[in-house]
C-alpha cells in the first residue's frame, strides 16, 4: 500500500511521514518504508556542486542526473553508493536544489525512480509512506491513501524561527515569513510538478497540532481505509 503526503515547505511532512511509517510498521505487522523525495533532488544538486556545473545550463545537470545512482532506503540517501544523508541538508545544497526540482527532464527521471522504488517495495510485500509536493498528484495519483498536510505561512514561520533559536542560530521572523511566502508562490506556480492538493486527499491543517496529533489523525484514516479495502476484497475476491 502506498500512502502519500503532499504539502507546502515547512509543514512538517518529513517528520510526520517518517513517524507514520514507523507507527504503521509497528501496528500493522507490515513493514512500511519512508521515502524522502526531496533528498533525491538534493542529491542531484550536491552532484552539481561537486562537478561545478553551470546552473544556467539545464542540460548539464540533466546529464549528471541521468548517469547518477540515487537510492533512498530506510531514511538514508545514497549518491553513487555514498551516504549523503547529512550532506544534502547543507545550506549550499539547499540553495541550489531548485535547479534540480524545477528541471522538467530531471523531474521525469526522479518520478520514474520513485515509482521504481515503490514497485520494488510492493513486490517485497512492504508498504510505502512517501512525501513531497507532487506525490499524490503526479507520481502516485492512484494511491489509496493521500494526505495534504499544511499550515498557515505564519505558523510555519514561527516553527522555523523556534527551530533556529533552539539550535542557537539567529533568525528574523519577518524575513522567515517572507521567504516562506515566496517559496509557496514558486511551488504553486511551477510549470512541472507544481504544488497542488491531490484529489480525494484528506486535508490536515496542523496549526495548534503537535506532530503526534497529526500522526494519530493520519493513522486513524489509514486504518479506516485499510478496513474498507479488506472488506471489499472479502466481498469481491479476485478471480
Amino acid at each position: 500500500m502506498i500512502v502519500t503526503i503532499d504539502g507546502p515547505a515547512g509543514a512538517g511532512k518529513s517528520t510526520v511521514a517518517r513517524l507514520l511509517a514507523q507507527t504503521l510498521s509497528e501496528q500493522s505487522g507490515k513493514t512500511f518504508e519512508y521515502l524522502d523525495t526531496g533528498s533525491m533532488y538534493r542529491a542531484v544538486a550536491l552532484l552539481g556542486l561537486r562537478r561545478h556545473v553551470d546552473w544556467n545550463i539545464a542540460s548539464q545537470l540533466k546529464i549528471l542526473a541521468e548517469n547518477a545512482s540515487i537510492t533512498v532506503n530506510n531514511g538514508k540517501t545514497l549518491l553513487n553508493s555514498e551516504d549523503v544523508t547529512e550532506l544534502v541538508r547543507s545550506p549550499d545544497v539547499t540553495e541550489k536544489t531548485r535547479f534540480a526540482a524545477d528541471n522538467p527532464a530531471i523531474r521525469l527521471i526522479m518520478v520514474d525512480l520513485q515509482r521504481s522504488i515503490a514497485q520494488q517495495l510492493l513486490q517485497c510485500g512492504k508498504g510505502l509512506v512517501t512525501e513531497g509536493r507532487d506525490q499524490g498528484t503526479a507520481v502516485f495519483p492512484d494511491a489509496p491513501i493521500k494526505f495534504f498536510l499544511t499550515a498557515t505561512p505564519e505558523e510555519r514561520a514561527k516553527r522555523r524561527y523556534k527551530e533556529l533559536q533552539q539550535s542557537g542560530k539567529q533568525g528574523n521572523l519577518n524575513e522567515i515569513l517572507l521567504r516562506i511566502t515566496e517559496r509557496d508562490l514558486r511551488d504553486t506556480s511551477r510549470t512541472v510538478g507544481p504544488l497542488r492538493e491531490p484529489n480525494n486527499a484528506l486535508r490536515i491543517v496542523s496549526n495548534n497540532m503537535t506532530i503526534e496529533n497529526v500522526v494519530h489523525q493520519m493513522l486513524n484514516e489509514c486504518k479506516e481505509i485499510l478496513n474498507k479495502l479488506c472488506s471489499t476484497l472479502e466481498n469481491n475476491p479476485p478471480p
